[in-house]
């Protein structure tokens, strides 16, 4: 990792920091920045020029957020967001995209963002999928990780499959060496649970097998975390070092 790598984020939710790479990023001296589309006015357009010029951007991070991908009416924002994905994706240039953050850049290149069978919320198993090229990124052959949606991606075209579960299969992918996608959490900290669950009106939205009680997910075991931490920051360093960033 180079020094003083200029990291940007796009968040959509007030109050979720960065997740637990922050810790990592800045020990090695990363330069953070982030847009905070929560934070934009509804009712005004969004100028493209007013996000950063992606010259000026070493690796991308995109958060999770409440909405869908395909809610541009409600959140006008949306558009212009992954008109900025597409120009800064087509320079080859690293980014990882965060349960939202992944159904965006697959859905910015043209994949379909739908709501899955069942919604997921809470520690669940996800495998490695069978028989995966050996230059991609290295998953465990399956862990337990945070959950937190009820839509699914697509795996746009060109990208390669990573990670399944029995209840979405599309749970991760890769496009060329420079682009992870998840739809689960490898970011979330103990601190990060409780602020998302201080949310009552999104948890009030879940139900279902596959969504776990306020109690269940405060009960969670720190190795819970760490885990899916590791994978995030192994993947930060997969999409730099495959870029030569």
């Amino acid at each position: 990792m180079k020094s003083h790598l200029k990291v940007h984020y796009f968040q959509h939710i007030a109050g979720e920091g960065f997740g637990s790479c922050y810790q990592y990023l800045k020990q090695h001296h990363a330069k953070i920045s982030a847009t905070e589309f929560f934070a934009l006015p509804l009712d005004r357009p969004l100028d493209i020029e007013a996000l950063p010029q992606v010259e000026e951007v070493d690796l991308l991070i995109i958060m999770g957020g409440t909405m869908s991908v395909n809610d541009e009416a409600n959140y006008p924002w949306l558009k212009i967001e992954k008109r900025w994905i597409r120009r800064y994706l087509s320079m080859g240039k690293p980014a990882i995209g965060l349960c939202l953050g992944g159904q965006l850049i697959a859905n910015a290149l043209g994949a379909a963002v739908r709501r899955n069978e069942q919604q997921e919320l809470g520690w669940t198993t996800v495998r490695k999928v069978q028989h995966v090229p050996e230059e991609c990124f290295e998953l465990p052959a399956q862990f337990k990780i945070m959950q937190w949606h009820s839509e699914t991606f697509e795996i746009p075209k060109g990208a390669i499959h990573l990670a399944e579960n029995d209840v979405c299969r599309n749970q991760m992918y890769q496009i060329g060496k420079n682009v992870l996608g998840f739809q689960f959490h490898p970011e979330i900290t103990s601190e990060t649970l409780k602020l998302f669950l201080e949310n009552d009106e999104e948890l009030e939205g879940f139900s279902g097998e596959y969504v776990q009680t306020e109690q269940q997910l405060r009960k969670a075991d720190k190795t819970n975390f760490s885990e899916g931490n590791q994978i995030l920051n192994q993947a930060i360093e997969y999409v730099l070092q495959k870029t030569s960033c």
